[in-house]
């Protein structure tokens, strides 16, 4: 629910960018920007929906 949405929108923003950089560097950019989006904003976030929802 977080990861999927998060590359996609990442790629669909940064792809252009980052066509030119080799493979390597494209996956050492995507893990240290989204990683911790993922898991300090993103699953959280999730996480207190679910809470919320689950709750009622």
């Amino acid at each position: 629910m977080v990861i999927y949405p998060s590359i996609t929108l990442f790629l669909f923003v940064f792809g252009n960018q980052l066509a030119t950089v080799p493979l390597y560097q494209r996956t050492f950019i995507l893990t240290i920007s989204l990683v911790p989006w993922m898991m300090f904003v993103g699953l959280p976030f999730i996480d207190y929906l679910l809470h919320r929802f689950l709750k009622k």
